[in-house]
């Protein structure tokens, strides 16, 4: 995982979404136009929690280095110095960690 200079607020994390394959299983190629959007990818960051109603800092589910599927159209998508794509989720349009 490479550093990044993002630091995620409250229950917010940063994920690096997983390209999908770019070829068919029956060899045809597809253009970025017809590639579905990623719905996976690797924590990078994650914020402190929210709090409840009472302050109390609620610990997030997730972790730096977790493998998790994700909403389809959640998160705002944020381009780095290096040119690559990561997103900005919030905890909850985290659907599952996908655990190998």
């Amino acid at each position: 995982m490479a550093n990044i200079n993002l630091r995620p607020l409250a229950d917010r994390l940063i994920v690096e979404p997983i390209e999908q394959e770019e070829k068919t299983a029956s060899g045809i190629i597809l253009p970025e136009t017809a590639k579905e959007k990623p719905q996976e990818g690797i924590v990078l960051a994650v914020g402190s929690g929210r709090k409840d109603e009472e302050g109390e800092r609620i610990p997030m589910d997730v972790k730096e280095g977790d493998h998790v599927l994700y909403a389809k159209y959640a998160g705002t998508e944020v381009k780095l110095p290096d040119d690559r794509k990561v997103l900005v989720l919030k905890e909850s349009d985290v659907l599952a960690i996908v655990e190998k």
